[in-house]
């Protein structure tokens, strides 16, 4: 989409296009995620009906969240680093726009098509890092330094077994380039049969299992929640934020669930596209331009279903310790990651 009418289309008004979609592609989901997950299924996994008075069955609960938000005051703590101390959260929010600035949604359809997208999209994802520890630092609060610090530790163990499991993808790929992951799986062949692609879910099932336990973790969701463990820290590194500078917590956090599905659903799913075999399809040159707005269709409905597991663990399982949280990490999620590597390597030069 954006790619066509970069042709026509002076570059200031390429680049109003691009913000303004990487706006719907980040608050869109945000806010689906949010209204479907939080305010409706959580409520009837715990048998209650959840949001009910702002429009139709509370359809408009979260513009009055949001509205409730803007009006709180901005506080800010007197011992604080001012300066950190606000820009921490759009740390953590710049992170996210980053990240969706990888992601195909059609055959023409994208922001950036880098060559090593998959290597820029795991290098911007730490990025969220800074902007938590910043925001624990500069709080001026030993619950917010504990939750800062415990952040740190657990997205740095995290990141890696999330690495190790995406390079199995790599290795059957034989591209870096998001787009060329894309077509590796719906022009592919599984034994031959190609009315199915070869969506690396099948192939790399591990090696996926592995990526949405590390984006769980990313995210800081239970059972990973130790940064923010409101019945130990408070709120962890959001403990001194109020008005929009935890509104701008809170969208980042959902609006990266729904980023790192987007990107589950490129490496594991088959991203926007369909078996090449249904339409007798033989490489993207040959695609027509209706997926471009099928496309993004395809990707968001991956997108929901990816983000419903993640929320529906969110909602199932206790808390680890922080001990039980490094040493599934190191000792089981790499060890196996490692393994996962060194066979579908093997498989890859015997086949």
């Amino acid at each position: 989409m954006i790619a066509l009418l970069a042709a026509d289309l002076p570059y200031w008004a390429q680049s109003l296009l691009r913000i303004l979609g990487g706006l719907v592609a980040v608050l869109l989901p945000a806010g689906t995620i949010v209204y479907l997950f939080l305010f409706k299924m959580m409520s009837f996994m715990q048998s209650r009906l959840g949001p009910m008075e702002a429009g139709p069955y509370g359809s408009m609960q979260l513009f009055a969240e949001v509205g409730k938000w803007l009006q709180k005051e901005d506080i800010t703590p007197a011992r604080a680093d001012r300066t950190i101390f606000k820009i921490a959260p759009l740390v953590v929010l710049a992170s996210t726009f980053l990240l969706v600035a990888v992601v195909p949604f059609g055959p023409d359809a994208w922001f950036t098509n880098f060559e090593a997208g998959v290597f820029y999209l795991l290098a911007v994802s730490s990025v969220s890092v800074l902007g938590i520890l910043m925001a624990g630092w500069s709080s001026a609060n030993k619950y917010s330094l504990l939750g800062g610090l415990r952040a740190a530790g657990q997205l740095i163990a995290y990141e890696l077994p999330m690495v190790l499991a995406v390079i199995g993808v790599i290795i059957q790929a034989g591209t870096m380039n998001l787009q060329g992951i894309v077509v590796a799986q719906n022009g592919g062949s599984m034994f031959g049969w190609n009315g199915l692609g070869n969506p690396y879910i099948l192939t790399q099932f591990t090696g996926f299992i592995i990526f949405m336990i590390a984006v769980q973790a990313e995210l800081t969701q239970t059972p990973f929640d130790m940064p923010i463990a409101e019945s130990e820290l408070v709120s962890g590194y959001m403990t001194e934020y109020s008005g929009f500078r935890f509104l701008t917590f809170f969208i980042a956090e959902f609006a990266t669930a729904g980023v790192f599905s987007l990107i589950a659903s490129v490496l594991f799913l088959g991203g926007w596209g369909v078996p090449f075999a249904w339409f007798d399809w033989k490489s993207i040159d040959d695609i027509s331009d209706w997926m471009n707005v099928v496309g993004p269709l395809i990707m968001f409905t991956k997108m929901m279903v990816l983000a419903f597991v993640i929320m529906w663990v969110r909602f199932s399982y206790p808390r680890f310790r922080e001990d039980q949280l490094q040493r599934f990490a190191w000792k089981v999620l790499i060890p196996i990651s490692l393994v996962n590597i060194m066979i579908t390597a093997i498989l890859k030069v015997a086949f």
